[in-house]
């Protein structure tokens, strides 16, 4: 086959099969770096896998110190509700215990300022009484009202009275 006696279509051949081992031996470089790559990826993997497992074995670790710890606390603002419990009764018991008397002085105190207000203005012993047991009376209703609803208990409803006031 002489060479001037090539035809065009030899010479498209030619073209191709050059440009098709050019395009494979440019596939195969892609192959090789790829290749390459791949390798340097699953190095990085197995470093990655070396390193992390210990990292979340001690993770793991931490998170139980961790759980055993908060369950030491919940322990502990257990006690701590269970003490504000005790003293919450315990200041009830003493309120309940101390709050009938500190009610009549009350009473008293305010029966004895109308009562003297009531004689002085009118000079009627008699009045003067009736006044004082009737603010006694108010005082120590409107101070049973203030404990309850102290206390969160619906008020009973008795209300200020106005007759016989004479201060």
């Amino acid at each position: 086959m002489p060479l001037l006696a090539t035809t065009a279509g030899d010479v498209a051949s030619y073209a191709l099969a050059l440009f098709l081992v050019a395009v494979g031996l440019g596939v195969g470089y892609a192959f090789f770096r790829l290749g390459g790559t791949f390798g340097r990826l699953s190095t990085l993997i197995k470093g990655t896998q070396d390193e992390l497992l210990p990292v979340l074995h001690k993770v793991g670790e931490s998170v139980d110190k961790v759980n055993g710890q908060l369950d030491k606390v919940d322990r502990v603002t257990d006690s701590a509700v269970d003490m504000a419990d005790s003293a919450d009764t315990a200041v009830r018991a003493v309120s309940f215990a101390i709050a009938r008397p500190v009610q009549k002085l009350s009473g008293l105190a305010a029966g004895l300022t109308h009562g003297a207000a009531a004689f002085k203005a009118h000079h009627d012993w008699s009045g003067a009484v009736r006044a004082g047991k009737d603010a006694s009376a108010r005082r120590q209703r409107d101070l049973e009202e203030e404990l309850r609803a102290a206390d969160g208990e619906p008020a009973t409803g008795g209300g200020h009275r106005t007759d016989g006031d004479a201060a």
